[in-house]
């Protein structure tokens, strides 16, 4: 027979697998910044699965993502590069930036007349979640807090608790 064989994933293959997969939905993280994310988040107190996502949402890039200021996480990254983004009033281009609750993130002057941007915020079916607060008239979002693993809107099932199993070998 020719084709691809079905066959049970080892444990470490499955936990590969789920790491890689976390790492490709926030734009593909280098293994170097992921792994630091995963040693922060294995340092604080609490669940280390939950601090993980809680650590990668609170990314500048993921956070302009979920706002729906652009439609796509690749997107996200090249916008804040860019410098289309303000933090607290200030420019930053760094796409791994770091936010902190109370954080306000807005559009820079240039960056409200392009084309992407409109288009995305144009989009009815926008779900900001609840740890963050977006405001339509200004468009300007606040980190509100960290979020919880089930409040983030995975498209399909994330399992940080193997990414962590891989970690700890």
């Amino acid at each position: 027979m020719h084709g691809t064989k079905s066959h049970k994933l080892t444990d470490y293959g499955q936990q590969l697998q789920a790491k890689q997969k976390l790492k490709k939905y926030y734009g593909d993280v280098t293994e170097k910044q992921f792994r630091k994310t995963y040693e922060e988040a294995a340092r604080r107190k609490g669940d280390t699965g939950h601090n993980l996502v809680g650590l990668l949402e609170s990314r500048l890039d993921a956070f302009v993502y979920r706002v729906g200021f652009v439609n796509s996480i690749f997107a996200a990254r090249q916008f804040v590069n860019h410098k289309h983004v303000l933090v607290n009033g200030k420019s930053v281009n760094v796409p791994s930036y770091r936010l902190k609750p109370g954080d306000v993130v807005t559009l820079s002057e240039k960056s409200k007349d392009l084309l992407i941007v409109q288009t995305a915020l144009s989009l009815s079916e926008r779900r900001v979640p609840e740890y963050i607060s977006f405001d339509a008239s200004s468009n300007a979002a606040t980190y509100i807090r960290r979020p919880e693993l089930q409040e983030v809107p995975y498209p399909v099932e994330m399992n940080p608790s193997l990414v962590i199993e891989f970690y700890s070998r």
